[in-house]
């Protein structure tokens, strides 16, 4: 029986690449189940594609096998490998960083490096620009459909080895939390931190408090405002910034029916800091 196939990519929709990669996984197996994670990455973006891996990959069934092509180093020296997740699933994609998030909040138990010599789409030899086609879909195809099992992949390799990008933690000091702007959800244009609700818990704050949020980049501050902790938007009054629990149980910073990402300029990833404390009750009237 096959496996799921899921795929993801910073190529977008607007050409026929993602329908090439549908084509090779349908070629090795037509009845192959294949869905699409997104492919709207923004181009180059291997830390978003960290994060979205990481923000999906725990409600797909086991065995499940995933391909991530994000691949701003196609054609130079880096490796192609498929991991073995601690959750027993299986991702495809370039040796670089996209696994990040994975490694530290699932964890990976094997790698191994894709031997082209055998999992390589026939008569592609000579195409160093798509592997997404040629290489990963096309591994990640047969290993769904059982052609391939996973040792057949290629040679091990050492987990340790394995790219990963800078990944800073949320601190909490004497009631202070300092953590980073993660990733935006992007449609609603809330930021999402990397500050769990663990941590804020621990930090003594509880639903219906006030915060003092300040959000930097590079030093230089670009927001700081006084808001609610609520449970869901309903807390807050309409165009009113809130802070929230988000569905992978981290604080995020939303304005209601708003985007609080366009309203003030702000992005993600490590130079984007975000300060938290509590400060007295604000009501607003």
């Amino acid at each position: 029986m096959s496996r799921n196939l899921v795929i993801q990519t910073d190529f977008g929709i607007s050409d026929g690449a993602v329908s090439a990669m549908h084509g090779v996984a349908i070629s090795v197996d037509s009845s192959l189940r294949i869905f699409d994670l997104t492919h709207d990455i923004p181009q180059y973006n291997i830390w978003e594609a960290s994060y979205r891996l990481y923000q999906t990959i725990t409600y797909w069934p086991e065995e499940t096998v995933f391909v991530s092509v994000v691949d701003p180093g196609v054609g130079t020296s880096r490796l192609s490998i498929v991991v073995k997740t601690a959750d027993n699933q299986y991702i495809v994609t370039p040796d670089n960083g996209t696994l990040t998030h994975i490694k530290h909040n699932i964890g990976i138990v094997e790698a191994r490096i894709i031997d082209e010599t055998v999992n390589r789409l026939p008569k592609s030899g000579e195409s160093y620009t798509f592997h997404g086609r040629d290489v990963y879909a096309y591994t990640g195809a047969r290993l769904a459909a059982n052609v391939i099992t996973y040792e057949e992949v290629g040679p091990i390799i050492d987990v340790d080895k394995i790219v990963e990008l800078p990944k800073p933690e949320a601190i909490v000091e004497q009631g202070v939390i300092s953590g980073n702007i993660d990733i935006l959800d992007v449609r609603f244009g809330n930021l999402w931190t990397n500050i769990s609700r663990g941590t804020f818990k621990d930090a003594g704050i509880q639903y219906g408090d006030s915060i003092e949020v300040s959000i930097a980049n590079n030093r230089q501050q670009v927001y700081k405002n006084i808001m609610t902790f609520g449970r869901s938007f309903a807390d807050s009054q309409l165009g009113e910034p809130l802070l929230y629990v988000n569905s992978l149980d981290n604080l995020g910073v939303a304005l209601n029916q708003g985007s609080f990402a366009e309203a003030y300029h702000i992005k993600t990833g490590v130079n984007w800091k975000i300060i938290i404390r509590k400060t007295a009750k604000v009501v607003y009237n």
